[in-house]
């Protein structure tokens, strides 16, 4: 069943889980769950998605219960005023704060400008070699993207040449072996945290929380990140 973070009569808000597509996608044959579905079935109404998040993702999952409701959500959506925050544990000691204005190429060949903010939560250094390094680095930060291109926060960490722990194809491949190897770890961290907005209708002020899973908090136990 779904963690629902908060539900009205107009919209409801999930936790969506890390593996979970959002509805049914060509590129993602194997699929045989999706979001859309397993919440039009816990809450017995149908339901219209808002935005995109990463299968490999998790964190708060916006949907609304009305076709109307849909089209005021997405102006919030595109309101400046409107912030999302996700969490990520990245490779290597991140800088205490970034502004990347970096444009991004979509899969259709179009190019588009892309700007996320980042900040330092807190940095580890683990006594375990990787490559000519005697010890490994890492850092929990917190992103606030501006823009909302397709894996735009991935991207712009690996230009950064910080990637996410777990990304692939936009991850390092020696670290996500790493992982898998060392600590049974195959998950994105990745989460979608948190979501300051405007009620469509009401026009009240929320503020929605995501609890990150499990295997983040273990992650952020093991590399000292708590």
């Amino acid at each position: 069943m779904l963690e629902i973070i908060y539900q009205d009569q107009y919209m409801v808000v999930i936790n969506k889980p890390h593996g979970l597509l959002v509805h049914r996608s060509p590129i993602a044959a194997d699929a045989e769950e999706f979001a859309l579905q397993m919440l039009r079935d816990q809450i017995k109404k149908s339901v219209f998605p808002l935005h995109r998040l990463d299968r490999k993702t998790s964190g708060l999952l916006v949907f609304a219960l009305s076709s109307s409701v849909a089209a005021k959500l997405q102006t919030i959506f595109e309101d400046s005023k409107t912030q999302k925050t996700y969490t990520a544990i990245v490779r290597g000691h991140f800088p205490d704060a970034i502004e990347v204005d970096y444009a991004l190429t979509n899969d259709r060949g179009k190019t588009q400008d892309a700007i996320t903010h980042f900040k330092t939560i807190k940095r580890s250094e683990l006594p375990i070699p990787f490559g000519k390094f005697e010890t490994s680095r890492y850092s929990l930060i917190e992103a606030y993207p501006k823009t909302g291109r397709m894996h735009q926060i991935r991207k712009h960490l690996n230009h950064l040449r910080h990637p996410i722990i777990g990304d692939r194809p936009h991850g390092c491949n020696k670290q996500n072996r790493l992982f898998k190897e060392r600590w049974y770890m195959t998950n994105m961290l990745l989460h979608a945290q948190q979501l300051d907005m405007i009620h469509p209708v009401t026009k009240e002020e929320l503020i929605l929380k995501a609890t990150p899973f499990d295997v983040f908090d273990r992650m952020k136990q093991t590399l000292l990140l708590e």
